[in-house]
């Protein structure tokens, strides 16, 4: 369940994560009871999805005695990330049980939090980054903001009950996050639905189109972080990254599947009025940037969709950057 690839560059291998759950075995039912059933495992191929390996379960070595304290959890669904120091992330979500009551948890205090796992060796050996504490957190997908006068910000985008998405930063590369924020322009339909998030850097057209003077510029005198307090909320618009999101645009179900622009992707209250890609019943959905180096910058979308139900079909769709103003 919940498949969530990374690519290693180096040594070009594809990690493909996914949680095993034994038969007959619900995720409501995890969280009722308090006891988890599920296994961290991934596959790898080391060429390009000819022959995959046989399976590794991480779960002891990765999650170890905290895995008492969750209910359940679960990676993605959608993609990991190689950062640019290397460091491979793959997003996740547990349910942490904060009390329990005659030995089992009661829902109100099984709280749903976000939080990735990560290599620093090109995954030969993985480990876990802390629970994104201050607000309930599932599903999500995390992308690599470069900036100007600062190391890069790793930006998670998260699911939540609230009906609207969530956002928050990391300024040592997925190990804690800071709060996360409301994403008021981002809504949510009733139960939620999984959202999808990419960073890439716009040609210098864009950049001239946009007033912004390029990533060679000079630093402006806002840095990214005062005096060095590593304090995601000081972080200023001198970026080099623009985000794009997918997800359903309806605030009462999942229908018409947009594409979102932010050109200051730190700022939360600029994410642009959406793309439609695809209009009726849709659902889960993945990103990914297929051509950046050159003109013109073009993007993939993979996506549940139907015409009278959300998962009648697995549509692929590319798209250049030029249909987002349209």
């Amino acid at each position: 369940m919940n498949p969530c690839p990374v690519y290693e560059r180096k040594s070009q291998t594809v990690f493909l994560f996914f949680i095993c759950v034994r038969k007959h075995v619900t995720e409501q039912w995890q969280i009722w009871t308090g006891q988890n059933a599920a296994r961290l495992c991934y596959v790898r191929s080391r060429d390009a999805g000819q022959t995959w390996s046989s399976l590794t379960d991480l779960t002891e070595q990765v999650i170890g005695e905290e895995l008492k304290d969750w209910a359940t959890f679960a990676v993605g669904p959608g993609h990991g990330v190689q950062l640019s120091s290397g460091r491979l992330v793959i997003p996740a979500y547990a349910f942490h049980i904060t009390a329990r009551c005659c030995r089992l948890p009661l829902p109100c205090w099984t709280v749903p939090q976000s939080l990735v796992f990560y290599s620093d060796n090109g995954g030969q050996r993985w480990h876990k980054g802390e629970l994104i504490e201050g607000m309930k957190t599932g599903e999500c997908q995390v992308a690599e903001v470069a900036c100007q006068a600062c190391d890069p910000v790793l930006y998670c985008n998260a699911r939540t009950p609230c009906r609207c998405r969530a956002a928050a930063l990391s300024t040592d590369q997925g190990l804690t996050f800071e709060s996360p924020s409301s994403c008021k322009q981002l809504c949510e339909p009733p139960h939620g639905c999984q959202g999808s998030v990419v960073s890439f850097t716009p040609t210098t057209g864009l950049l001239e189109a946009d007033g912004a003077e390029g990533p060679d510029a000079p630093a402006s005198k806002t840095t990214c972080l005062l005096n060095g307090e590593n304090a995601p909320s000081a972080i200023r618009r001198s970026t080099m990254s623009w985000l794009l999101y997918s997800h359903p645009t309806s605030k009462r179900k999942r229908v018409n599947l947009g594409i979102y622009l932010n050109r200051s992707p730190l700022n939360e209250a600029n994410w642009e009025h959406p793309w439609l890609l695809y209009q009726g019943p849709c659902g889960y959905s993945d990103l990914a940037v297929c051509q950046e180096v050159s003109a013109p910058l073009l993007f993939g979308c993979l996506f549940e969709c139907g015409v009278n139900h959300v998962c009648e079909e697995i549509a692929f769709q590319l798209f250049p950057f030029e249909d987002l103003q349209s």
